[in-house]
Parts: C-alpha cells; sequence; structure tokens
C-alpha cells in the first residue's frame, strides 16, 4: 500500500470526538498530508467512532462498505470508543489498515506508516499525559473552539462504557490547558468550551477546581465567551455555582445529566444523586444566575423502569424547565452491568412510546424557553454564512442558533434583537 498524500476524518458523538478528530486532522496536516472535504476522494479515511448509543459498530461496518464500494482502495483507519472496545474484532471482520483508541491517536502518523508498510497497525494503549503532549501546535480554528481539559470517567453508571473506553479521570495540567487556550485564541477563537467526559471533576495538585480554571481563562485578552461540558452532579461544587455569578465571560448555560427522575432507577443505573438532590443542584445554579439556561440527558426505558417511575421523569421535566435536551431510549452496551438485566429488558414498543411522550414535554419547553427571548436584544457571535444571501448564523449566550442577515465578519460579536422565535432556532435584526 502506497503512502496516502491526503485525508479525511469523519467523527460521530460526543463534542470530545470533534475536538478528537481535529486533532487528528492537525496530526496528518503536520505529517504533509492535505485534507480534502469528500471521503471518496481521500487516500486516508479515518472513522473516529462513538460507542454510546445502539448499532454504533456497526454503523462503522457500513461506512467501510460504502467507501469499497466506490472501487477505490483509501486506507481505512478506525479510531475511537469503538476502537478501543473491539479493535481486534474489526480488523478480522473488515480487514481494515489502522485501529487506534482515544488515547493512543497521536500515534496516528506513525501507525499510517506502519500500515503503508505492510504492517500491523493497532494500538489501543491509554497513555492520556502523553497523548497530549505529543500533540502538534494548534493551527487555524474557527470562533468557537473545543479544548479537552478532562478525559475519562470514574463513576462507574451501570449502562455506561465510557470507563472501558476512555480509562479513569485523568485532569490535564493547568498550565498545558492555558496554554492551549490561548494559542485558539490567537488563532482565531473567540468563544472556548471545555470538554470532559466529567469536565467538572477537572483539578490540580493545588485543587483550584474547574472554577480557577475558568477564573485563568476569563483573564485571556480576546477571549469573549467560555462554556463548559459535560458535567456531572456529584461534581458540581460550589465555587463551579459562584463563577456563574462571578465570571462574565462565562455563557449562562449549564448542560448537567439527570437521567431519569426516579431515584430507583437512578439507584440501579448507579448514578451518585437523588431526584431532590439533583434539584437542589438547579435551585444553586439559578440563585447565583437567574437567567441560566438548563440543559440535560435522559435515558427512558432502562432495565425494571415501570410505567410509575417514567412519569416520575415526566414530573421532573415538568419542575425544571428545561431549555435544551437529549433523551434516548436505554440500548445495551456490551460488558456494561446494565446489559447483564436482560431479564428486566424493557419492550421497545414500550420504550417506543416513552421517549415520544418525553420529546414532546422536551421539545415543549425548548419552544417555551426560546418564546421567552422574543423582542430581547442579546450578543450574537457569528460563526459561519448561512444559506440565504447575506444571511449569517451564530449563537446566543443560551446556546441557541440565531439567523439574521448582516455584514458581519465571522468572528465579530453583535447586538442583535431577537424577531422572531422558532421551536430550534432565533431570528435576529443586527442593531449595529
Amino acid at each position: 500500500m502506497t503512502t496516502p498524500k491526503t485525508f479525511h476524518v469523519k467523527s460521530f458523538g460526543c463534542q470530545m470526538n470533534v475536538y478528537d478528530g481535529e486533532r487528528m486532522g492537525e496530526l496528518m496536516a503536520a505529517q504533509g498530508l492535505t485534507a480534502t472535504a469528500d471521503a471518496n476522494d481521500a487516500d486516508l479515511v479515518v472513522l473516529n467512532t462513538c460507542h454510546i448509543r445502539e448499532k454504533a459498530t456497526e454503523k462503522v461496518y457500513s461506512d467501510i462498505g460504502r467507501l469499497r464500494k466506490h472501487g477505490r482502495a483509501p486506507m481505512i483507519a478506525v479510531a475511537g470508543c469503538v476502537a478501543q472496545a473491539e479493535g481486534e474484532e474489526i480488523v478480522r471482520r473488515a480487514k481494515v489498515d489502522v485501529v487506534v483508541g482515544p488515547q493512543a491517536y497521536h500515534n496516528l502518523p506513525e501507525l499510517v506508516a506502519q500500515a503503508a508498510r505492510g504492517q500491523s497497525a493497532i494500538d489501543t494503549d491509554m497513555p492520556v499525559a502523553s497523548k497530549f503532549g505529543a500533540l502538534p501546535s494548534r493551527r487555524k480554528v474557527g470562533p468557537s473552539a473545543f479544548l479537552t481539559v478532562q478525559e475519562g470517567c470514574d463513576k462507574f453508571c451501570t449502562y455506561c462504557v465510557v470507563p472501558y473506553t476512555r480509562g479513569a479521570e485523568v485532569s490535564r495540567p493547568f498550565a498545558a490547558i492555558v496554554d492551549e487556550a490561548k494559542a485558539l485564541v490567537d488563532a482565531g477563537a473567540r468563544e472556548i468550551t471545555l470538554l470532559g467526559q466529567n469536565v467538572n471533576a477537572w483539578d490540580d495538585a493545588e485543587g483550584s477546581g474547574l472554577h480557577g480554571l475558568i477564573a485563568a481563562l476569563d483573564r485571556i485578552e480576546g477571549l469573549a465567551r467560555i462554556r463548559y461540558t459535560t458535567s456531572h452532579p456529584n461534581d458540581m461544587r460550589e465555587g463551579l455555582i459562584r463563577a456563574h455569578a462571578e465570571v462574565e465571560k462565562l455563557m449562562p448555560f449549564l448542560h448537567l445529566p439527570v437521567q431519569s427522575g426516579s431515584d430507583r432507577i437512578l439507584k440501579a443505573m448507579n448514578r451518585s444523586h437523588t431526584r431532590d438532590s439533583y434539584l437542589r443542584i438547579l435551585d444553586r445554579v439559578r440563585a447565583a444566575r437567574p437567567d441560566i439556561a438548563l440543559s440535560g440527558d435522559f435515558i427512558v426505558g432502562f432495565p425494571g423502569e415501570t410505567d410509575a417511575e417514567f412519569e416520575e421523569t415526566l414530573r421532573l421535566v415538568d419542575a425544571v424547565g428545561y431549555a435544551q435536551c437529549f433523551s434516548f431510549k436505554y440500548s445495551p452496551r456490551p460488558g456494561t452491568p446494565a446489559a447483564e438485566m436482560s431479564d428486566a429488558f424493557v419492550p421497545a414498543e414500550v420504550m417506543d412510546e416513552r421517549l415520544q411522550r418525553l420529546q414532546a414535554a422536551l421539545n415543549r419547553d425548548q419552544a417555551a424557553f426560546n418564546a421567552a427571548t422574543l423582542g430581547k436584544s442579546c450578543a450574537v457571535l457569528i460563526e459561519r454564512r448561512g444559506k440565504l444571501p447575506g444571511q449569517m448564523l451564530g449563537k446566543s449566550p443560551w446556546l441557541q442558533s440565531v439567523h439574521l442577515a448582516t455584514d458581519a465578519a465571522i468572528g465579530e460579536m453583535v447586538e442583535v434583537e431577537i424577531v422572531r422565535a422558532d421551536p430550534n432556532s432565533l431570528a435576529g435584526i443586527y442593531r449595529s
């Protein structure tokens, strides 16, 4: 196989995968390869996979099949959590050229070179610290950029594969994060979103906590906005809550997954919070930042979930009034404790009906939150061009998509009056 000259990275799943995909692209560009927007034109295709949702592995094989249907024979690398969980099986079944886990992708150039020489190229080790030290300097980025500060998880929720595919919780060093944030701002970022499987578990030897890190980023000239995701209720410290009141650059948005409104189901999930403790956290956050937008995750149909327990979830939704949410049907992940509860699996048709009811309630609340912004003015960070002539798209402080007609440049922060509120986006008028 010849050494590739062009590459394409396709990332699935969470924001951390998006960040990892960007970094893999930078790795390959640093080796002299040229990025291409179409996977069918690339000599090397990296499938950066996610193992959280149902049928993740089958989607990988489908993509591999589609790539090979075009008659070309690109080098195929499978990266991410599916690679970590099922690396040897992927090589055996799909005969891909490279398999690399999420904590070893800094070795991707070496693995590609091995594959080009016809050698085995599999790396699913988990040395997190060495990964970040080996990545190249950040290149030009858009107005909004991701920055991973924490990886792995020690929570071991019974439905989740992350502790097995990403490893134990590890926090990146304070100085390294601040340096990368400064490099992102120098490369064009106006907004930085701090990422982690449990981002608010980030800490250092001095006990700075995520709020201390945010305070340091707040001092970076040119950085206008700070966000963070995904948080765990168990790590929502008082200092971080206060930061929402004290740090102007910290946006009024909190993604805090709850997963269920039933204490019995939360215990079966091995979540460390209860319905009441979760609501008390939200009360403290709202006291610190009354205009904050709340977001969360929900799983319906966890093994053994009764109709009454699902109704508790609906009542929790009514009590919170989420601005945005993600909701999913439970799907067993191989190797997790919940996957062994097959005798208690909820029938598919019951899960379907519950998900429809839950999403109807969440969509109602999102539409209501958006409608409440009608007639208000807010700062919008312009991120890209829209589909219509003269149309630009950006984000409000509350992470709502806003489209407007303006000659403002990408990366500019403009004051916008909201004139229309749709269920999933807002329309605004630029007030120069």
